[in-house]
């Protein structure tokens, strides 16, 4: 009985992984298929699930088959950006895993562990190595900006962010795309209530780019409703159809597509709370 309970366990698990395998797969050909030409694409996100490292992963690694340059900027500190560029250039033995792992931003264990850190991102990190080791033109770094805590709530670190992305923008070669994954409010074009200064997203329209919020239809993530509580949570739920355009003046995304659902980042250091 046991043995057939743990078979059955294993095929559901695995049906599941192929069902959310072509599920990205299907997104990732509607983001194209909207971003048409635009080279800079910003994917808002929930932080703290699996799935949305495995769906960027699937969008960079098709720019990559047509023979595009892509540069992916992850919402990681620019002084991760050394430790990144050598993991990157390394073989990706378990030894240079584990130096990149191994920087403070990786080992944080208090109320900073926002669902950013993850093995999910560790493993998109790893995807956009092994491109490179096949000769694809493939780099990341991290554009987000470490401030003393008193700017906090000013805006300080959105505009930070945006002159990280404009310059790396501003550098594209030639046909290469820019896919900047961030949090789903620094990912708007317009300034929510819930603000008092505009988003990152919102200080670059000027760059012609094109933004996409990553839902699901459901599920949970990782992540801080206030200081000190970092706890698994539900997000929101979606019944309708997808993907969603938007091209008024006033909207906050230009596409929005959900997953069949999310689930909770495996998260490094997992079993502590903050």
């Amino acid at each position: 009985m046991h043995s057939i309970f743990r078979w059955t366990t294993a095929l559901l698990l695995v049906l599941g992984m192929a069902f959310t395998a072509h599920a990205a797969d299907d997104t990732v050909a509607q983001i194209r298929q909207h971003a048409g030409d635009h080279r800079l694409l910003v994917l808002g996100e929930f932080h703290g699930t699996r799935e949305t490292p495995l769906l960027v992963r699937e969008l960079m690694e098709a720019y990559a088959a047509d023979g595009t340059p892509v540069r992916l900027a992850l919402e990681l500190p620019t002084d991760e950006n050394a430790a990144l560029a050598t993991y990157l250039a390394s073989s990706g033995t378990a030894k240079a895993r584990a130096a990149l792992r191994g920087t403070p931003y990786w080992s944080v264990r208090s109320r900073m562990h926002d669902g950013r850190r993850s093995k999910d991102m560790l493993d998109l990190i790893e995807a956009a190595r092994a491109l490179r080791s096949r000769g694809r033109d493939v780099q990341v770094f991290g554009f987000d900006r470490v401030l003393p805590a008193e700017t906090a709530g000013s805006g300080a670190r959105d505009r930070a962010m945006a002159e990280e992305v404009r310059v790396r923008a501003k550098a594209l070669p030639n046909n290469a795309r820019l896919l900047v994954l961030t949090g789903n409010v620094h990912g708007m074009r317009t300034q929510p209530k819930m603000i008092a200064y505009p988003p990152m997203t919102a200080l670059l329209n000027d760059l012609e780019l094109y933004n996409v919020r990553i839902e699901a239809r459901g599920g949970e993530g990782w992540g801080c409703a206030a200081p000190g509580r970092c706890e698994a949570r539900q997000l929101p739920g979606h019944a309708g159809t997808s993907p969603k355009v938007d091209t008024g003046a006033d909207r906050s995304y230009d596409l929005r597509v959900w997953l069949p659902r999310f689930s909770v980042a495996r998260l490094l250091d997992g079993d502590s709370v903050c």
